[in-house]
């Protein structure tokens, strides 16, 4: 059994069946890891949400921004945004069933035996192991919860942007879900910057990945296509490579740490 962690796929659904060919996936024996951003900018987001839902236990995805502005949209907390591929979703007979497959998908995985973390952007760098799986079902709670649709209308925002442990109601629930899913440049407190998305860090701070707490823990996340894939940290995993913005799509064998890519058919403008 092999291990295929594969980064934001965003609607690149015939990228993904060429990516899924070229490592031979065989569903019966082996299991994808999808580091979020199943949806969105590219043109299959509906075929790839189908794809991955029907693929049961062989898949393992956490949620990133863009499935959560699916969610928003679809229960009239957001609007549609320009770029957004999101309508086939939204219009077809069997949108109910895929959005409650999606809004019960983690914001956090973790495998002991393989000694992997698995997030959409990345991780405060005051949480433990066991704090980051703690806030992380707050939030999972909220979307499962019947109160979903005003999670949602709070969600947005980039204030507060520093954690603090006494932190409540949506202020904190935005601030967690901003750590998971949107964070990039963070200072030593855990200060988010959300102006840069960059490779280069605005002075004060540094990617997250250059001061966790986790130093030992093996992390894999997506997000950040500006990196190309390199994290440039021991045990911190990039794998963002720019699908939808006409790069590539890529796989990590977490067994070996073997990389696998395939080119984006995406142009664009």
């Amino acid at each position: 059994m092999s291990h295929y962690a594969i980064g934001d796929i965003q609607g690149c659904y015939d990228e993904l069946l060429a990516l899924l060919d070229a490592i031979q996936f065989d569903p019966k024996k082996d299991q994808l890891w999808l580091v979020g951003d199943l949806v969105n900018r590219g043109p299959k987001s509906l075929e790839t949400l189908r794809f991955v839902k029907g693929l049961g236990n062989a898949a393992i995805s956490v949620l990133g921004n863009h499935d959560l502005h699916l969610l928003a949209v679809y229960y009239g907390a957001e609007k549609t945004e320009h770029g957004d591929t999101l309508q086939d979703i939204l219009n077809t007979p069997d949108a109910k069933e895929l959005i409650d497959w999606l809004k019960s998908r983690p914001l956090l995985h973790h495998d002991a035996k393989l000694n992997f973390l698995m997030v959409h952007a990345g991780v405060a760098p005051q949480w433990s192991l066991e704090q980051a799986k703690n806030y992380a079902h707050e939030v999972e709670a909220a979307l499962q919860g019947s109160n979903i649709t005003e999670f949602l209308k709070h969600m947005y925002g980039n204030h507060p942007d520093t954690w603090q442990d006494n932190l409540t109601g949506w202020e904190r629930l935005r601030a967690i879900t901003n750590y998971f899913t949107r964070l990039r440049f963070c200072n030593e407190i855990g200060k988010m910057d959300f102006t840069h998305k960059g490779d280069k860090a605005p002075e004060g701070f540094y990617p997250w990945f250059k001061l966790p707490r986790l130093i030992h823990q093996r992390i894999v996340y997506g997000h950040w296509a500006a990196l190309k894939g390199e994290a440039e940290a021991p045990n911190v995993f990039a794998i963002d490579t720019g699908c939808v913005w006409g790069e590539s799509l890529t796989a990590l064998r977490l067994e070996d740490l073997a990389r696998f890519s395939v080119p984006s058919l995406q142009n664009p403008s």
